[in-house]
């Protein structure tokens, strides 16, 4: 595929800072790998001083594997393309002294943090434990200190969270820790106040690119800004249509902000649309239509008029599921090898719809992917086990050693760490060389510290074991030893900790495997578990599978052929967006689900569905109103098609009775 011109403008364009704002489906990802190719190639900048910034990894790796195919091997060392969260830690890393913290810093997980942050809350609740953390996290990510957090607070709740937050920052320092929030706020801090850093940085990075910058929030814009300078040298992309991440502190004022930061930003609109027929992108230009405009754009394609977009009134979720498993099903019996399972996706607004379509799909013998699902390495009980396998592999693994100390509680708190944590600094030593020194042991009472030698001991002792014993039997004992089973069914509610136990057992059961068949103890295992994922092998061994997905995780991929369910009132556009006058943002994501489709792109929604035990009887959603008429078929209400026709019904039953004769 050439360049259209406004691509190739984009691509050769150095003259300053600039703003592509790319349409979905415009070829965006190609032009920033073009873009790095050109800078390397011909306007000769060395790669080290190239990074190209993306939000996910995902889309760091797909970006790294199209440069690769256009840069020889030696031109492309020293570049940098990788998330915001990396270049943070990088620079973290690099400069942690000037922060206070000793190079192996610590980086906690969610369920470390909420951990801590659980400990520190007065609430047990789990909801109220999710604002808690949620709001600290926005206030880190508008770069509000707990001091100021507590000084602006409009409320009660809002004081005791500044508190709270205040207690976690302690605590976080005490540890030699950081959270996923710190590792853009405290860098961007860093350079903000340190212009020897600062500068020091800006010469490292000479040009920058920044995909989906509208997905910024106040932290990374301002990491960004100092990065560049004043006088900007970078591409920022982005398309304030697509901004569907504010309730995580993403903030599309910032495609406003570099109008007014750099006054002489040049912006190309790219509106060519390479993904989808001119029907669906004239239904997702006239959703998107109704939203204010930050930079008004039309896509459009040449890839034909394309299929009416169909919209079906369902009588309810479960027969919702059916009608669109029989459309899958149906679609690929007459199609044949010319579309796959992995051809389709049926996209949604919250999680908790996929269980009765999951329910349709196995009942159809149909496989199915579920994107967005946890990992299993990411699960809490799974991590917990593997903190000690890394212990045992290195153990001045500091991350790990915070884990395993504290889970299960064995009578070391907060502030035995912190003591411990103090000789590390001053001793320049790990978490565990700190816990060996009786120095450092002197300072405790003698409570803690026999905890801390139990500990110890255990650690040592399966240290010497482990290249002797059978991983799977070294690691079955120390889980007997530190009674995790009993750990997890006294600290979960109903059957939680017998599904976290099974988790712990399949780990258990593929370790065991991994050591008998590729000879291996539990030391060599712990080197290989880092490079892998079971969601990894689940694509590999099922790529051919209808893929579900929420809205949200959907964003930046696409499909032959999309369902949008539960297109109703109250579901999307959710209720809560609706109350709190944020409909805006829910047109955006029903603008990102339009866009995922190439050829074909059907909404269904329900008569009546069943909330909370009771029917409710909602609207079809506000958006469908918004569609042109020209280009939507109604299928199912009152006075409509139905929604499976004569001639498809003919073609149903004779596919049944060619299967029962051949039965």
């Amino acid at each position: 595929m050439s360049f259209n011109s406004q691509q190739r403008e984009a691509v050769h364009y150095l003259g300053g800072p600039l703003l592509v704002l790319a349409g979905a489906g415009s070829g965006k990802t190609r032009v920033i790998t073009q873009k790095i190719a050109y800078l390397i190639k011909e306007a000769e900048y060395p790669p080290h001083q190239v990074a190209a910034i993306t939000f996910t990894n995902k889309a760091a790796k797909e970006m790294q594997e199209r440069v690769r195919q256009l840069l020889r091997k030696p031109q492309t060392r020293g570049l940098t393309v990788c998330t915001f969260h990396s270049l943070g830690m990088r620079i973290l890393r690099e400069e942690a002294a000037a922060a206070g913290y000793k190079k192996q810093f610590s980086i906690l997980d969610s369920a470390d943090s909420g951990k801590i942050i659980g400990e520190l809350f007065s609430s047990s609740g789990r909801e109220a434990l999710f604002r808690a953390r949620h709001q600290i996290s926005l206030w880190k990510n508008a770069f509000i200190e707990p001091e100021i957090a507590a000084v602006q607070a409009e409320n009660d709740w809002e004081r005791q969270i500044a508190a709270l937050y205040a207690g976690y920052q302690a605590t976080l320092m005490s540890y030699q820790a950081v959270d996923f929030d710190d590792l853009i706020r405290i860098p961007a801090a860093l350079l903000r106040e340190n212009s020897e850093l600062r500068h020091k940085w800006q010469r490292r990075l000479r040009y920058l690119l920044v995909d989906e910058c509208q997905d910024t929030n106040n932290c990374q814009y301002a990491l960004m800004r100092l990065l560049t300078g004043a006088e900007g040298m970078f591409t920022a992309v982005g398309d304030d249509d697509q901004s569907i991440y504010a309730w995580r502190g993403a903030n599309m004022e910032n495609l406003r902000l570099l109008q007014q930061d750099y006054p002489q930003l040049k912006i190309i609109k790219l509106e060519q649309n390479y993904r989808s027929t001119a029907r669906i992108l004239r239904v997702a230009n006239q959703v998107i239509a109704n939203n204010p405009k930050l930079f008004p754009k039309t896509l459009w394609s040449e890839y034909g008029l394309g299929e009416p977009i169909h919209v079906i009134a369902c009588l309810h979720e479960t027969h919702e599921a059916e009608v669109i498993v029989d459309r899958i099903a149906y679609h690929k019996n007459i199609s044949g090898d010319r579309v796959c399972y992995a051809d389709f996706a049926v996209l949604y607004r919250g999680n908790h719809q996929s269980r009765v379509l999951e329910e349709a799909l196995r009942s159809r013998r149909i496989p199915y992917r579920v994107s967005g699902g946890q990992s299993f390495f990411d699960k809490a009980e799974i991590k917990d086990v593997l903190a000690y396998v890394r212990l045992l592999a290195n153990s001045d693994d500091d991350p790990a050693f915070l884990r395993a100390v504290t889970t299960p509680k064995r009578g070391i708190g907060e502030a035995t760490l912190s003591k411990l944590n103090h000789y590390a600094q001053a001793a320049q030593c790990s978490l565990f060389q700190a816990a060996k020194s009786e120095t450092a042991l002197a300072e405790l009472n003698t409570q803690n510290r026999v905890h801390v030698q139990t500990f110890m001991d255990l650690l040592q002792t399966y240290q010497r074991n482990a290249e002797k014993i059978a991983a799977g039997s070294l690691l079955q004992n120390l889980l007997q030893d530190i009674a995790y089973e009993a750990h997890l069914l006294t600290a979960e509610e109903g059957k939680s900790g017998e599904i976290k136990w099974r988790n712990v057992q399949d780990l258990l059961r593929w370790i065991s495997r991994k050591g008998e068949e590729d000879g291996k103890n539990i030391i060599e295992i712990a080197q290989t578990i880092a490079l892998m994922t079971l969601l990894e092998g689940k694509d590999t061994e099922e790529s051919d599978a209808v893929n579900l997905s929420t809205l949200h995780a959907a964003k930046g991929l696409e499909w032959q052929h999309v369902f949008l369910a539960g297109c109703e009132e109250g579901l999307f556009p959710h209720a809560d967006s609706i109350n709190e006058g944020n409909v805006e943002e829910e047109r955006r994501l029903m603008y990102v689900g339009i866009t995922r489709a190439r050829s074909t792109l059907t909404l269904t929604h329900c008569v009546k569905r069943k909330r909370a035990g009771n029917w409710e009887f909602p609207d079809p959603s506000r958006f469908i109103d918004e569609m042109p008429t020209d280009d939507i078929k109604i299928l199912g209400r009152k006075g409509s098609e139905p929604i499976v026709s004569k001639e498809e019904g003919k073609t149903r039953l004779a596919g049944i009775l060619d299967m029962l004769a051949k039965k």
